[in-house]
């Protein structure tokens, strides 16, 4: 067989042999059945043998002198059917002695049993010569003969499928529908100036309605569809649907389906240049993917048969077994076993090729169900691969996949790398979980990196668990290469690693402060070493403020909040940020310190003195002013007048020190006080901008007419139209609230009005008119006898009920009388 060597085969071949092997020295195949637990094979010389899988006879049988020209099998594979070149018929169970023999005056080329043979209502098969027959047998026993097609010439194939048999003759292929009796389709011979005889129709079905048809070159897909009842009429009720038609390089010998794709034999013939005809060349085996008008090749092997060079089209037969994927090749001297190339196979060929990554993942995925590869060893030679090309990472990164837990291997592997000097290639992916080597291999590796590679050291050992190694030596050899290089970074952190790893935390602290190392906040709450920083709150703010004041404030119960004061009191900045931050978490919680925050706000931290004024309710407001009016902060100051109460003082400060217009008509209206209304406008009256801004926003709380009456005749105000304007807008705007609202008011007056009519005027219920009295009716649903109620009072002819007077739930609005 040929292959391409960069591309994988998907198939793979054996000679089947043991008995076949003499059989086809002295005889020649001429058709062969299979079945999955046996196969059934024709010869030259007239006889039928019973094969193993393995090409082992297991039963023999002399049919005729002539050539066998077909064998049929049920599904069951426990009956036979047999016809030969001599007409001589046989149908008989392989386990029983029923059995029908025929003779016929002309050759039978092909008989055909139907599949479920064994069930005694389907005792039925068909027969091929120059007509098709078919035979069923009758409750009598006795075999009953039709006729199912005739006057096309010889039946070169039949190939029966639950209830449709296909046939093949000089014209074309036929499907009859045996539960319907009908025939339903006639696929014509594409290339009539093929001899039929020389160049037969292969047949095959690949499922209960889907039947694939060869002929010379021509391949056709041809389903059998229901009709639709609508349009049957006359016709059968099923038709054939050709999905798929195309032409193929090569003649077909044979066909047989792989899941979605299809396996041809072919049978080839090839020009040669010293010769004036044609020579044939060896068969080829192809996998084709179907398309609707092409196909597309997935696979092509050339088979090396014995004796192709003297074989036609019609020697070559292609069987196969659905239930394993297996592909026989028949040619009269040599039969070959083609099957799907399995993971085992498939590992082979990766292995041939040296793609040992590809192989070893093959090997990994298929671990369970491997045969004949040990994942080992296939992961070793690809080890041994790659050293030898120099790739020692990639070597080294197989180990973890290929070593597995195999302790041994590992300290080989680790003592090759020192060997090699590769020992960092493979410090990477040394076991460190539960699995682990000797001490002695880590520290082996870890004196190595000490030596050379002072990162690469720090990094095995925040990766490497502190239980890998001896932590005492490692500390030591460390300390010896301090000795040399006293202030290395790389070697202190590692050193502090160490120690925390030795549970020695203060040792580890010493040097994370000295180095302001960002771990230090890490250390100290993992460890819980509060105690030993109390003396050390400078350098760790130092190092980093945001940090060492949220882990104060968040651990107040471990160090005090005194404390820390008492610690920071020779550095007020740092203690401003200390004091602001606990602030804002909780305004209560310093408040002895809001009188010294006064001041560190003034210092440090003006913008936010105001709010912290603001927001503090233990601030003294005189030291606070004091402070304020020292370093002339006039918003504050201003805040804290007004908080104080001296409002005029603090509006004479905005007037006069901000001049700002605005922030004082703001003033005036948090502040809502007429007296202020009438200083702003009298510091305002000659000051043409202050009255600009008055005019635009005095209009909701003071008169604006006060304000333009008190005006000076001749003053220029800028933007004054703008203003008039504005304020008449404002009016006008009041005006149209009003009077929505008047309208408003009114609508709603006059439907509660018409509501209490309504209810006023509805009837009321008297029960007590058994006695002939007069009875006074209130709304409220008190009666009286008239006689009862007191004399009107104030207002003549109008009474209220004395009840409700007495509760003070108001009077009723009426008086209803009903005399009886």
């Amino acid at each position: 067989k040929e292959e391409d060597s960069e591309e994988e085969p998907k198939l793979k071949y054996e000679r089947l042999s043991n008995g076949v092997t003499e059989i086809l020295q002295k005889d020649a195949a001429s058709c062969m059945t299979v079945h999955d637990k046996f196969l059934a094979l024709g010869t030259h010389f007239g006889k039928v043998f019973l094969l193993d899988i393995q090409g082992n006879v297991t039963q023999k049988f002399e049919i005729s002198s002539v050539k066998i020209n077909q064998i049929s099998l049920d599904e069951s594979g426990e009956h036979v059917g047999i016809c030969s070149e001599d007409g001589k018929v046989q149908v008989f169970g392989l386990y029983t002695r029923e059995g029908f023999h025929e003779n016929f005056d002309c050759p039978i080329k092909v008989v055909a049993l139907h599949p479920q043979f064994t069930k005694s209502n389907y005792k039925q098969f068909v027969t091929g010569g120059n007509k098709l027959l078919l035979y069923e047998r009758n409750w009598l026993n006795r075999w009953k003969t039709s006729v199912l097609h005739e006057g096309e010439g010889i039946i070169t194939n039949i190939q029966w499928r639950a209830n449709l048999i296909a046939w093949a003759n000089n014209v074309g292929v036929k499907i009859y529908d045996i539960s319907t009796k009908q025939r339903i389709t006639n696929v014509l011979r594409d290339n009539v100036s093929l001899r039929p005889d020389m160049y037969p129709c292969s047949l095959c079905w690949k499922d209960n309605t889907t039947l694939i048809v060869g002929w010379g070159t021509s391949i056709k897909m041809c389903v059998v569809k229901e009709r639709n009842p609508t349009e049957m009429r006359d016709l059968p009720s099923r038709y054939v649907e050709i999905v798929s038609a195309f032409e193929t390089e090569f003649f077909i010998s044979g066909l047989a389906p792989l899941a979605d794709q299809l396996v041809t034999l072919f049978f080839v013939k090839e020009n040669s240049e010293h010769m004036d005809e044609d020579f044939r060349a060896r068969p080829r085996l192809d996998i084709i993917q179907p398309l609707p008008e092409s196909c597309e090749e997935i696979s092509s092997d050339a088979l090396t048969v014995r004796n192709f060079q003297d074989n036609e089209c019609r020697d070559y037969r292609l069987e196969h077994s659905e239930g394993e994927s297996l592909f026989y090749i028949i040619s009269p001297k040599d039969i070959v076993v083609a099957k799907e190339r399995d993971q085992d196979d498939h590992i082979d060929w990766l292995l041939e090729k040296k793609k040992y990554e590809e192989a070893l993942m093959a090997a990994e995925i298929s671990f369970k169900n491997i045969k004949r590869h040990d994942v080992q060893k296939i992961g070793m030679s690809y080890i041994n691969h790659l050293v030898e090309k120099g790739d020692y990472d990639g070597a080294a990164r197989k180990c973890q996949k290929v070593l597995g837990k195999n302790m041994e291997l590992w300290e080989n592997e680790v003592y090759r790398f020192k060997t090699i000097g590769q020992l960092k290639a493979i410090s990477l992916y040394l076991p460190r979980g539960d699995l682990r080597l000797r001490p002695a291999i880590y520290e082996v590796i870890l004196h190595e990196f000490l030596k050379t590679d002072y990162e690469g050291f720090a990094t095995l050992i925040r990766e490497w668990p502190g239980e890998l190694y001896n932590n005492m030596t490692i500390v030591q050899a460390v300390l010896d290469h301090l000795k040399i290089d006293p202030t290395n970074r790389t070697l202190l952190t590692t050193l502090a690693e160490l120690y925390t790893y030795d549970q020695r935390y203060d040792r580890a602290l010493e040097i994370y402060l000295k180095l302001r190392h960002k771990d230090v906040y890490q250390l100290i709450h993992k460890h819980n070493l509060f105690s030993s920083i109390e003396d050390k709150i400078v350098l760790l703010m130092d190092f980093d403020t945001e940090k060492a004041v949220d882990m104060l404030l968040d651990n107040e119960d471990k160090i005090s909040t005194d404390r820390v004061v008492e610690e920071l009191a020779d550095r007020p900045e740092l203690l401003h940020v200390y004091l602001h931050k606990l602030f804002k978490r909780d305004h209560h919680k310093g408040q002895k310190y809001h009188e010294r925050q006064i001041g560190l706000y003034a210092e440090y931290d003006r913008p936010n003195l105001l709010p912290f004024l603001r927001d503090s309710t233990h601030c003294p407001l005189e030291k606070a002013l004091e402070i304020c009016q020292q370093r002339s902060f006039v918003e504050e100051t201003v805040f804290l007048l007004s908080r104080m109460g001296n409002c005029r003082r603090a509006l004479q400060m905005i007037m006069e020190e901000l001049a700002d217009v605005d922030k004082a008509i703001e003033f005036a209206k948090e502040q809502d006080d007429a007296e202020l209304w009438e200083d702003l406008i009298s510091y305002s009256i000659d000051k043409p901008p202050f009255i600009t801004g008055l005019l635009n926003n005095i209009g909701t709380h003071v008169d604006p007419i006060l304000l333009i009456h008190r005006i000076k005749e001749g003053m220029e105000i800028p933007n004054l139209r703008d203003s008039l304007v504005k304020i008449l807008q404002d009016y006008n705007l009041q005006i149209l609230l009003r009077e929505g609202c008047k309208k408003i008011l009114v609508a709603d007056s006059l439907s509660l009005l018409q509501k209490m009519h309504r209810t006023q005027m509805r009837g009321v219920r008297v029960d007590d008119m058994a006695k002939p009295f007069s009875v006074v009716v209130f709304h409220c649903r008190h009666m009286f006898h008239k006689e009862c109620l007191p004399s009107s009072g104030t207002l003549p002819g109008v009474q209220f009920c004395n009840i409700c007077s007495a509760k003070r739930r108001g009077p009723g609005s009426g008086i209803l009388e009903m005399k009886k």
